[in-house]
């Protein structure tokens, strides 16, 4: 793939995969924020190391390669360094990521209104001078103030209500800006389209939280592990919630940077349908009229659903 778009926000660009040499057995695990990306990640582990303890902090082992709060040659280094089966993270969807059919490619969906909620809480987490200070020493501050006037994250009203319908419509193209209900879509879209390849397996948030056990067997026949159901039962209790939570230092994002107020926090419920104590019912008519403008009826049903979009509606 030659023509691929470029995805830049304060938090990340998508140029740094630019001439990354990939082995054949990587894995890249691209979501959109909040959809899952640590849970995915520690499954990943699991099944690499047939482990629950690791020699390194899970942000580490598997890198944000192109987060713009680390120089880039420091995580092209460290992943150079690797000897095991490399996973990497990504935040920048299937048309603005390197395509190489040795390389397995995850993505994960989660119903939005979860998205939007765990979002809101991610933000309100988030040490911004922390981050602008970790960030000018990675990339230089050239570019601040430009990204920035395009962030969310400026100017967040009182209301969680508001702050929803200004994710819900905020109608910036998905490649400038991080977060939004047209972003997310869009992200997921572009490996839905893409589904029918051998490499590329998308996974559900809904799927994971209702037979955790039976998706880690899912993913690792896609990963071409070979583990016995006895060491999967064994395995999957490290990737409940509460266990990730109390292991927070170990394995939440950017642990070592000290961007989050409450390291724990990032793991802030690992529950869904929060929204419902939140939105009117003219808030969910005005979403749900939202995502038929921007996704079509079989996505929309996957993303609200997972594997039983076939047989219920949303």
């Amino acid at each position: 793939m030659t023509d691929r778009l470029r995805y830049r926000t304060w938090m990340c660009d998508s140029s740094q995969w630019d001439g990354f040499e990939f082995r054949p057995d990587d894995v890249v695990i691209s979501t959109s924020p909040k959809c899952g990306t640590t849970w995915t990640q520690m499954l990943c582990a699991l099944l690499i190391f047939d482990d629950w303890q690791f020699e390194q902090p899970l942000t580490q082992i598997s890198p944000w390669l192109d987060q713009s709060t680390q120089r880039l040659d420091d995580v092209l280094t460290t992943l150079s360094a690797q000897r095991h089966r490399r996973f990497i993270k990504t935040h920048t969807p299937f048309d603005g990521l390197p395509h190489d059919d040795r390389v397995t490619y995850l993505c994960v969906g989660r119903d939005p209104r979860d998205v939007a909620m765990s979002m809101d809480h991610h933000w309100s987490n988030m040490d911004v001078e922390q981050v602008l200070r970790v960030r000018a020493t990675a990339v230089g501050t050239a570019d601040t103030d430009e990204l920035l006037q395009r962030s969310p994250m400026g100017g967040r009203p009182d209301d969680a209500r508001v702050r929803f319908c200004m994710w819900v419509d905020n109608d910036r193209p998905p490649h400038l800006i991080g977060s939004s209900l047209r972003a997310l879509l869009h992200h997921v879209d572009t490996f839905w389209v893409a589904r029918e390849r051998e490499n590329v397996s998308l996974f559900h948030y809904s799927d994971l939280e209702a037979d955790l056990i039976g998706e880690l067997r899912r993913l690792a026949d896609v990963l071409r592990i070979s583990v016995s159901n006895q060491r999967l039962r064994e395995l999957a209790p490290a990737a409940g919630f509460e266990r990730m939570r109390e292991r927070a230092a170990e394995v939440a994002p950017n642990a070592d940077i000290g961007i989050f107020r409450d390291i724990e926090g990032f793991f802030h419920s690992g529950s869904s349908g929060q929204w419902r104590d939140v939105l009117d019912a003219d808030d969910l008519a005005h979403y749900r009229e939202r995502v038929s403008q921007l996704a079509a009826p079989d996505l929309a049903r996957w993303m609200h659903l997972g594997s039983r979009a076939s047989v219920e509606g949303w």
